[in-house]
């Protein structure tokens, strides 16, 4: 019975304080209408967080990440990624499409894949982006996308601990548990 009672209370002081102590939300930067101009260029990984260990799973194994961002065509991205995995670096490009009606990227071979932008300041960072990754449910009955990650990544490699921390914090809110930051203990590949 006191199990039960405590509970309760624990359950009635946890929505208290979310009220009075409300969750923060990312500010969403639509890749419609920014200027692209000023993300183009070099991009530190310093963390990812999710509901599920999966989504974030492949980063684990990696010491550290450096990313490019340049236009190649009209409402076209290149992203390419040099990741850090022990002694070895692994070079990856990334296409993404823009288009006029849309907030969010196109992956290229991704149609379905919700690639969106926010703006760094949900880690308290304004030299930081934040990149989500949704795609929906595998089947039509799952309530739960197959993807949903969030990563941070800054304009340089020695970011403020407390960026980052800032960064799990909030996700914590949004009850975005898994996490994984890189250790960088490593050179970086170029």
């Amino acid at each position: 019975m006191l199990e039960k009672a405590l509970s309760y209370f624990l359950y009635l002081y946890g929505l208290l304080y979310q009220a009075i102590v409300p969750c923060s939300f990312p500010e969403l930067l639509p890749v419609n209408t920014v200027n692209r101009q000023q993300y183009l260029g070099k991009w530190y990984f310093k963390a990812a967080v999710s509901h599920r260990e999966a989504d974030i799973q492949k980063f684990k194994a990696l010491d550290n990440i450096l990313f490019s961002i340049e236009e190649t065509a009209n409402n076209t991205l290149l992203l390419t990624g040099f990741m850090r995995m022990g002694d070895n670096c692994i070079n990856k490009n990334w296409t993404y499409h823009l288009h006029p009606e849309r907030e969010d990227m196109e992956l290229e071979g991704k149609p379905e894949r919700k690639n969106l932008l926010w703006t760094g300041k949900w880690a308290n960072c304004a030299n930081c982006i934040i990149f989500q990754e949704v795609e929906p449910p595998l089947k039509e009955t799952d309530t739960v996308d197959s993807l949903n990650r969030f990563m941070l990544y800054a304009r340089q490699s020695d970011v403020d601990s407390e960026v980052v921390t800032t960064f799990l914090k909030n996700s914590a809110c949004q009850n975005m548990l898994a996490s994984v930051k890189l250790p960088q203990s490593k050179e970086f590949c170029a």
